[in-house]
């Protein structure tokens, strides 16, 4: 099986399309910082300020569940499926083509 260039796919997708899908808005913004409720542990407070997305990092914490990391690990555990499926939906919902991975191609010594 081909592997997904998640390199590749982090550049084309931002943190902020992601969130779009999510249906999920900022509840404070501040520059490139944003704070609001987290979609992962589903926050009911809605003045819940615990969720910390890094707009021009394309990445994300959650201080209340601990979870961190960038647009796909974020998409990945939003809709609870391993990181490769969550890539192949995230680029299905986007239109976007699926960025595989080149073939290596070894050289052997005679």
């Amino acid at each position: 099986m081909a592997g997904i260039d998640y390199r590749s796919l982090r550049s084309m997708v931002s943190i902020t399309e992601v969130l779009a899908l999510l249906e999920l808005a900022p509840g404070s913004a501040i520059g490139k910082q944003w704070r609001g409720r987290c979609p992962l542990h589903r926050s009911e407070n809605p003045r819940s300020r615990s969720f910390s997305v890094n707009v021009a990092k394309n990445s994300f914490q959650c201080f209340k569940c601990k979870v961190a990391g960038n647009q796909l690990d974020l998409w990945a555990a939003a809709i609870d499926k391993p990181l490769f499926e969550a890539a192949l939906e995230l680029c299905d919902r986007l239109r976007l083509e699926v960025p595989w991975l080149q073939p290596r191609t070894e050289k052997r010594n005679p």
